[in-house]
């Protein structure tokens, strides 16, 4: 199938290459100049494991193309999704003005019936929404889908390629099965395609992003209670992960949730609430993980006092979870930031998002390359993210390069009875011995 992708973000660009890698003629889109011609030479401006390897492969290939030309890319494709970013706007609400524009670009390019998915993440109504407007500025046919992703950043290659399910919405028979013969190659050990209404799918993404933001909330509400009352939130995590209504996943304590996806999208819920209908539940899942993120910071102030002038603070992880070097909305923003405005200096690493570090603290902060020389002349060390890399350091190489042997744990990643045999006062969430 000849195929157009417009955005060519995180969603975009993984879609797009992996339609293409299963055999279809892809085109992505994206009005960013340097951007596309960083991906037609085969670059990656985003770390995603796997992606840059497909990219080149299928570029290699001829089967995927990088265009600014959106009309060009409407007129050769018979199905054209949108992927464009949907950010958060001042009241919490999804900021739609993209995705309006594109669609309004599409309608006006159009030369021929097209099949529109949306893939973007939208309101519920969205569908309807663009099925109007689309309908006055274009005289030819077209159908209106919803298609929401469900990828986890770090492992968007392997979601996508094997999907636990793949959700398509919309009305028409004839377009749904178009669609769905576009998923089959990725299905084939029998992951169900569901078919449904375009507001039930769009629905459907936030539902599942707001369910896992609350199973996070709810372990770090009880990991407090844990701590104060001299329970282990691990053994509590075990024991209530085996019940299968439950499961283990998503129920790791910590410093908080963040990315591109359940902040946003818990607060875009949120925004849709109607009056009567105000979901205090998600207010209250917000507002546990927006405390939890300082978590850290108030027990390094137990510790260490309220001034922390003079101070030096190591920090391992800067981007919102592994495999990623996304920060929106990361815990080691708030944490960093706390840190400075006590007057400590901080010195961070981070595998990948050191980039993306400088645009949010630019000079506030020492970076570098190497996790153990963030150590040097530090009073602490604060992890924030699980990175591979961090759960089985050279604990005696840290401690030889610490002013003190402590260690603020935000992931839980370590053992706290060999850490205190090593020499080390330790801290984590919601453990008898952190």
């Amino acid at each position: 199938m000849n195929i157009g992708v417009i955005g060519t973000g995180y969603v975009g660009l993984v879609a797009g290459t992996c339609f293409a890698e299963t055999g279809n003629e892809v085109i992505c889109v994206d009005i960013d100049e340097a951007k596309i011609a960083a991906l037609k030479s085969g670059k990656v401006p985003i770390y995603e494991p796997g992606l840059e390897e497909l990219v080149r492969r299928n570029l290699d290939e001829q089967r995927l193309s990088f265009t600014t030309d959106l009309e060009a890319a409407v007129q050769k494709s018979e199905i054209l999704f949108i992927a464009v970013g949907t950010p958060q706007a001042p009241d919490g609400s999804a900021d739609m003005d993209q995705a309006l524009a594109t669609a309004r670009a599409i309608a006006r390019a159009m030369n021929s019936p097209k099949i529109i998915v949306n893939k973007s993440t939208v309101p519920v109504g969205t569908a309807d929404r663009l099925r109007t407007l689309i309908r006055g500025l274009t005289p030819h046919r077209f159908w209106v889908l919803s298609n929401p992703e469900f990828m986890k950043e770090g492992a968007a290659v392997e979601d996508f390629m094997k999907p636990d399910r793949v959700v398509l919405g919309g009305e028409d028979a004839e377009a749904i099965e178009v669609v769905k013969e576009l998923y089959e190659p990725f299905v084939r050990t029998g992951n169900p395609i569901l078919v449904m209404g375009t507001r039930s799918a769009e629905m459907s993404k936030y539902a599942a992003n707001a369910m896992l933001a609350t199973k996070i909330s709810f372990i770090n509400e009880v990991s407090n209670l844990c701590e104060k009352l001299g329970a282990d939130v691990n053994e509590v995590r075990r024991a209530i992960g085996l019940d299968r209504r439950i499961g283990p996943h998503f129920i790791f304590a910590g410093v908080g949730y963040g990315g591109s996806c359940f902040p946003k999208d818990v607060r875009a819920m949120i925004a849709m609430g109607i009056p009567g209908l105000e979901l205090p539940l998600l207010r209250a899942v917000e507002s546990v993980n927006e405390r939890q993120k300082l978590v850290l910071v108030e027990k390094v102030k137990n510790h260490f006092g309220r001034d922390l002038s003079g101070r030096a603070f190591a920090v391992w992880g800067l981007s919102f979870k592994p495999r990623t070097d996304d920060m929106r909305d990361a815990p080691s923003i708030p944490v960093i930031e706390a840190l400075l405005a006590a007057g400590a200096r901080v010195q961070v690493h981070d595998p990948e998002a050191e980039n993306e570090a400088r645009k949010i603290f630019g000079e506030r902060v020492i970076y570098h390359q190497r996790n153990y020389d963030a150590l040097k002349g530090a009073d602490a060390l604060l992890v924030i993210t699980e990175w591979n890399e961090f759960r089985r350091p050279n604990f005696q190489t840290i401690k030889k390069m610490l002013k003190t042997p402590v260690i603020f744990d935000g992931r839980n990643i370590y053992d706290p009875v060999d850490l205190r045999k090593l020499g080390f006062t330790y801290y984590s969430i919601g453990r008898r011995d952190g």
